[in-house]
């Protein structure tokens, strides 16, 4: 692609990934996995042109991004998992910013409550 190469913006969004996670400050949160969503938005610019694989990004390469984040081990807060999930999205080709949500189903408070969500956006710069 040169500097005056025709651009164009793609979105790719991954809503409600569900995942089970140790996720939470609490010591129960670090033992017993929990509920977790994540919706992963990313922002791609690529040449315009023809389609082929080196102008797309492949959307199983974020889904197991999301997954291997949340899913690596204990991690105390919704933001911290977030911002891993953005830094690693940011570093697949392709990626110019990456919006993430993530939700937790299963929330200790004393009243009803669907979710607690975190959402972030990072952009390359």
């Amino acid at each position: 692609m040169t500097p005056d190469s025709p651009r164009r913006a793609t979105v790719i969004t991954l809503r409600a990934m569900k995942f089970d996670a140790l996720i939470g400050v609490l010591p129960h949160e670090a033992e017993i996995p929990q509920p977790i969503e994540v919706d992963l938005s990313l922002s791609v610019t690529a040449a315009t042109g023809k389609i082929d694989m080196h102008k797309i990004l492949d959307y199983r390469h974020a889904y197991d991004l999301a997954a291997g984040v949340i899913t690596a081990g204990h991690i105390d807060y919704l933001e911290e998992a977030a911002e891993r999930i953005a830094t690693d999205a940011l570093a697949l080709p392709l990626v110019d910013s990456v919006s993430v949500a993530i939700r937790k189903m299963k929330v200790a408070l004393p009243g009803p409550l669907a979710f607690a969500e975190v959402k972030l956006e990072r952009s390359r710069g």
